[in-house]
């Protein structure tokens, strides 16, 4: 019996230190920085074989991102214009809002689920979703889907 992947996402801090190494040493490697794996592992400390273990079960969140659709969900005041900078971080990053669905505001604050599709090829989605929960009177963001 095969054996089932299972895919997980997880926030930067709840990642072992060696796996987040061997996503810079791969970022080096293709950015032409350094030119060998054996340069890529000295330059950020790990062993080649470190590497060579992981480097084919890690990618950073946005790599082959380009046509994708991620559907967030994010709680925030109930204030005018809130979702206006939301959306307009989210535009800046280079994705189309697919949709918006809004609930009845309680206590103050809406929960929203926006889906959206990655047109840009260079864009970072998870500095976007950083970028976005650092607007002002956003309570939370949270990925619930990538397809």
């Amino acid at each position: 019996m095969k054996e089932e992947e299972a895919l997980y996402i997880l926030k930067k801090r709840a990642v072992p230190e060696v796996l987040l190494k061997v996503v810079e040493a791969k970022r080096l490697l293709d950015s032409e920085k350094v030119y060998t794996v054996q340069d890529a592992t000295e330059a950020v400390g790990i062993s080649r074989s470190s590497f060579y273990k992981y480097k084919d079960d890690i990618d950073p969140f946005y790599e082959h991102a380009r046509g994708k659709t991620i559907t967030c969900l994010l709680q925030m005041d109930d204030e005018p214009g809130v979702l206006a900078f939301v959306l307009e971080k989210i535009a800046a990053f280079g994705a189309n809002v697919l949709t918006i669905h809004q609930s009845i505001p309680v206590n103050g604050i809406a929960s929203i689920t926006i889906s959206m599709e990655i047109i840009s090829s260079n864009s970072d989605i998870t500095e976007m979703l950083d970028e976005v929960e650092k607007l002002k009177g956003i309570q939370y963001i949270k990925v619930l889907a990538r397809e």
